[in-house]
């Protein structure tokens, strides 16, 4: 009877401790490491410039957080798959910041390199005012274009400012769009230019 009692009380310590094992903690360690690198990466500015991999990071963490909290309900947890999805969202969260930084530096030499283009343009277009016809309609036409290239070089001076504050997107918009205002000039005054030397031509000859 004795040795009974003996191996009930050996059975029951079993079960406690299977019971034990199986009610594991949930991963929060691993939880605040990858929160910690998804802020990193929002801090970054992945959210503003790799929108598209920032919300596939977010759907990541928000689908194991919803894997966590059923484990949560259950009586006997395995929180491994979980551990697992962590471990692989703060590695993607750091790829995720990279691809971001990559993306700015991108940006900053489209911007500074579209800012040149801008100013040859503006250059040649000036030297192509001074080639233009100035008769009376023509010279109220120069006026007109002058004051637009006044306009595109105080636009640069915005990108660059811009540029500046890393406000990237702004400031590449506000470039292109300065070099499309310029290169349509551009062909302008060349057309002008060369319809104005054609008939010349053809009156001499």
């Amino acid at each position: 009877m004795k040795m009974r009692r003996v191996l009930v009380g050996i059975a029951s310590l079993g079960v406690a401790g299977l019971l034990l094992t199986s009610c594991g903690k949930a991963p929060q360690d691993e939880i605040n490491l990858a929160n910690a690198a998804i802020n990193e990466a929002q801090l970054t500015g992945a959210e503003t410039y790799v929108p598209e991999s920032y919300l596939a990071l977010q759907d990541s963490m928000k689908s194991i957080m919803a894997d966590i909290e059923a484990q949560n309900s259950k009586f006997f947890k395995n929180y491994d798959d979980s551990k697992a999805g962590l471990i692989a969202v703060t590695q993607l969260a750091a790829e995720v910041k990279q691809q971001t930084i990559d993306r700015k530096i991108a940006l900053q030499n489209e911007i500074k390199q579209t800012i040149v283009e801008v100013k040859t343009l503006l250059e040649a277009n000036k030297q192509l005012i001074l080639e233009a016809p100035k008769g009376k309609e023509g010279a109220t036409a120069l006026v007109a274009i002058q004051g637009e290239l006044t306009a595109i070089e105080a636009a640069v001076t915005e990108a660059s400012a811009l540029l500046e504050q890393e406000a990237y997107l702004a400031g590449l918009d506000k470039a292109k769009a300065s070099k499309d205002k310029a290169s349509a000039i551009n062909t302008e005054l060349q057309e002008v230019i060369t319809k104005y030397k054609a008939n010349v031509k053809a009156r001499k000859g």
